[in-house]
């Protein structure tokens, strides 16, 4: 398995670099890290006693991965978590925060290995996860990255604003979409023609 940095570092090169999207609840951000999400964590990059939009154009992506390692994989415990989710649950934390966990928890639940979808990874979530693990040892990941994807469309859905992350401007998958597909095997990923029929409704 690759190490929490090396997964932390793949998702800096997916995040991509610095962006000020209106339509983003998340503000301004640069290799995944918001405005918000610094101003959480009181990590002040500029040391100016400020922290603002400057403070994300000056992140680099080596801090980037350390806020990545100590705060959405050791302090959220996903380590705890069967291999088999943790790269895609790790993730979809980055991006979705504790929705990434609950996630997880209503799929196991659907499984027959019920958990409170409470949004933390506990001794009740690692557990259900294990048995999960222990029962469908091949298929467990497939399914997280199955509901994943799920919970884009949904969120699209819901939100016309919000499609343009689930479907390209050519009517392709967004990046939503291929995302949570990187983390499921070919066979279950989407056609176009499967996605366009998925998201037709949205005109």
């Amino acid at each position: 398995m690759k190490s929490v940095q090396d997964l932390a570092a793949e998702i800096v090169a997916r995040e991509g670099g610095f962006v000020n999207d209106p339509d983003d609840p998340g503000g301004a951000t640069n290799h995944g890290v918001t405005l918000n999400t610094l101003r959480r964590l009181g990590i002040d990059i500029t040391r100016d006693t400020r922290i603002d939009v400057t403070d994300v154009r000056a992140l680099t992506p080596a801090q980037a991965v350390d806020i990545y390692v100590e705060h959405y994989h050791r302090r959220t415990g996903i380590g705890a978590l069967p291999e088999a989710l943790q790269a895609s649950v790790f993730d979809m934390y980055v991006n979705a925060g504790a929705n990434a966990v609950t996630v997880l928890q209503r799929l196991l639940t659907s499984m027959g290995f019920p958990c409170d979808a409470d949004g933390q990874i506990g001794p009740q979530t690692i557990r259900a996860a294990q048995m999960a693990a222990e029962a469908a040892p091949s298929y467990l990941g497939d399914a997280y990255g199955i509901s994943r994807r799920n919970y884009y469309y949904s969120l699209a859905d819901a939100r016309p604003a919000r499609r343009k992350y689930a479907r390209r401007r050519d009517g392709g998958k967004g990046g939503w979409i291929t995302r949570a597909e990187e983390f499921i095997a070919p066979k279950y990923r989407l056609t176009e023609a499967q996605h366009q029929a998925r998201v037709a409704a949205w005109g």
